[in-house]
Order: C-alpha cells, then sequence, then structure tokens
C-alpha cells in the first residue's frame, strides 16, 4: 500500500483519449489497458513494463461541465474519513464526499482553503 500522504495515482483528464492514448504512447512508451465504464466511455490504464502508471479518462461525454483538461493527482491517506474530518477543521472543503471504486479504493474529492483541488483515496488492499 502506498504509504500515507504520498502521491498514489495521477490521472489525465481528457477530452480526445486517443489523441492523449497517441501522444503519451509514442513520447513515453506507455501501452494501454482499456477498461470499460459503466457510462459507455473507456478508462485507460496506462502501463510500463507491465505496472500500471497512470489512467486516462475521457471527458469528453461530459461537455462543459468536465472543466478544462488536465492532469489531476489522487494522494493516499490511511484513514479518509479522519483526514477529510481534519480537511474541514482546517479551513478546507469536500468538493465530492467519499465514494468506493471497486477494486481500486475509496475516494474523495478535497479542496485546500486556496480552493486548489485534489484526490485523497484510501488504496484497496
Amino acid at each position: 500500500m502506498t504509504p500515507h500522504g504520498y502521491f498514489h495515482w495521477n490521472e489525465l483528464m481528457t477530452k480526445d483519449l486517443a489523441a492523449s492514448k497517441a501522444f503519451y504512447g509514442e513520447t513515453l512508451g506507455w501501452t494501454f489497458e482499456e477498461m470499460p465504464m459503466d457510462n459507455g466511455t473507456t478508462y485507460a490504464v496506462a502501463m510500463v513494463g507491465g505496472t500500471a502508471v497512470a489512467g486516462l479518462f475521457d471527458t469528453s461525454h461530459m461537455g462543459d461541465e468536465a472543466g478544462p483538461e488536465t492532469w489531476f493527482a489522487y494522494v493516499s491517506v490511511h484513514d479518509l474519513d479522519a483526514a477529510l474530518a481534519a480537511a474541514r477543521a482546517k479551513g478546507g472543503s469536500v468538493l465530492r464526499e467519499p465514494f468506493d471504486v471497486p477494486q481500486v479504493g475509496r475516494i474523495a474529492i478535497v479542496a485546500d482553503p486556496r480552493g486548489v483541488a485534489v484526490g485523497w483515496m484510501t488504496p484497496a488492499s
């Protein structure tokens, strides 16, 4: 398990999954394993030497709600509920309440007091 406080996962929010896969595949040598999503889109897991290194999330179906294309990071926390309580106590906010992703972990989206968003997650064992 990734230690508490370490970055655990990075995810590209992209409106053109094919172009993003081509760019990162050709420049970094990434290969991809595709995972169909419940909403009919595809999530691509970037692989290096058989190890998952990042995810590419297709936001093309979300329109303006998706926001800008960007990399988004997730930090490992051992106790998500305690971490969220601490964030709120220190002036942060929870933008998306905790949700479970099977075989991935429990995730919430947090904003620091200045409004900068980051994912916090307790990875699945």
